[in-house]
Formats: structure tokens, C-alpha cells, sequence
């Protein structure tokens, strides 16, 4: 088990938690953003400040990834990549949709064994960034922009109940009316659900390179580019 300082900026909402032994430990949230310019800095240093004062050795940081605001990835990612270069620390990135999964497996206990979960983060109209998983989170469909209507995701509702949550699931449930949806409430992705996914990560080995690293929204883009220019 790890210490790890997660960050999550991904929505409106900004939040930081540490987690220690596969457990949050510490946690502070602002849900009256999008305020992230202004309350990551301090909600990290106070993070940093009760580590050290607990004497605690800092194992990793892990930051929310994507997809999501533009503008609350940047602010995310690059508090995330200051605070492992200054401390000299790895970097773990875990997946947005991914972890918006974690609280609807902890606390959804009626979720049949061959149902899938499909996240979703708002986008603009009926458009949404959605993944679909399985109950053990294997990807069943990779990460796309949706364009939300009745025939979206038909062919996996014949076949599954499938459990939509998050922002963008609001919006889409007079779109999406087969009798295998199902629909949670209240599902936002927060630091301290991201420590099962962080500690995998730790477990697997699967560190980002701190100096190329960057939120789900720009990968095309930097994959495209030679590294001399970056």
C-alpha cells in the first residue's frame, strides 16, 4: 500500500484527497466552481501540509486525466506534474469515466453480475463523452464522443442492462428509453474514490512520464507531434 496525493478537476467540481493504505484518509471538496484557479493551490498545500505533518512519505500523485473541462484538466495535470517534479515523486493518471465507476460498484449492491455501467461527462447538446464497462471494469466499449438518441447504444441495451450515470446522463434520459437502462443519480467524480484505481496503477507499475504527459483531450494531438517540439 501507498501514499497518494490524488487530484480531480475534471468537472465543476474540484477535489483533492490522500490516501493511504487503500483508504482516503484526508479529502477537501469545492462544489461551487468551476473554482479550480482558485482552490486547487490551496486544497493541494493543505493536503501537502497534513502528509508532512503526520510524518507520512509521500509514495505518488495521481490526477484525473479525462475526459472532461478543458480548462479543469490543464489546471489539474499541471498542479499535479509541479507538486511530482518538486517532490520528485511519480505520476499515476486514472481515466475520469473510469472513475466514476468506483462509488456506483461500492454502494450499488443490486447490480446484477452481467450488467454494464456507461459514465458520461457533458459535452455540449446531446453530445457526451461515454465508456461502457463491465462490472470488474474491462472496457467493453472504448472512450467516444457520443451524439445521444434512441439507437445510441441499442445494441448493447438488447443485451444487457446497462446503469448510466454522471452529468451527461441527466441529460440524456428522455433519449435513452429501452427497458434495460437504468439511471443513478448524483454520480461526480471526486479524489477520494480515485485510491482503488491509484494503487492499481502503483501495483502495475504504470507511471506517466511527467514531462510528456497530458489530459485525455490533447493525446491525439502531442502523439501526432516529434518529441523535439514538445
Amino acid at each position: 500500500m501507498s501514499c497518494i496525493l490524488n487530484i480531480e478537476t475534471s468537472t465543476d467540481v474540484c477535489s483533492v484527497a490522500v490516501s493511504e493504505d487503500g483508504k482516503c484518509i484526508y479529502e477537501q471538496t469545492d462544489r461551487e466552481g468551476p473554482n479550480h484557479a482558485v482552490k486547487l493551490g490551496v486544497f493541494a498545500d493543505e493536503a501537502l501540509s497534513f502528509i508532512d505533518s503526520h510524518a507520512i512519505p509521500l509514495d505518488a500523485v495521481a490526477v484525473s486525466s479525462g475526459p472532461g473541462s478543458y480548462t479543469g484538466l490543464r489546471i489539474g495535470v499541471s498542479m499535479a506534474k509541479g507538486i511530482c517534479y518538486g517532490l520528485n515523486v511519480p505520476l499515476l493518471s486514472v481515466k475520469t469515466l473510469e472513475l466514476m465507476c468506483v462509488p456506483v460498484l461500492l454502494f450499488n449492491e443490486e447490480i446484477e453480475d452481467d450488467a454494464l455501467l456507461c459514465p458520461m461527462i457533458d459535452a455540449r447538446r446531446m453530445e457526451v463523452y461515454a465508456e461502457v464497462f463491465d462490472r470488474a471494469l474491462r472496457p467493453v466499449r472504448d472512450i467516444q464522443a457520443d451524439v445521444v438518441d434512441e439507437t445510441t447504444y441499442r445494441e448493447l441495451l438488447d443485451k444487457h442492462k446497462i446503469y448510466f450515470f454522471g452529468n451527461g446522463a441527466e441529460k440524456c434520459k428522455h433519449a435513452i428509453s429501452h427497458h434495460n437502462a437504468r439511471f443513478i443519480d448524483g454520480i461526480v467524480p471526486l479524489a477520494k474514490w480515485m485510491f482503488p484505481l491509484a494503487e492499481k496503477r502503483i501495483a502495475l507499475g504504470e507511471t506517466e512520464d511527467v514531462a510528456y504527459f497530458v489530459p485525455y483531450y490533447l493525446k491525439d494531438f502531442v502523439a501526432q507531434m516529434p518529441k523535439k517540439l514538445l
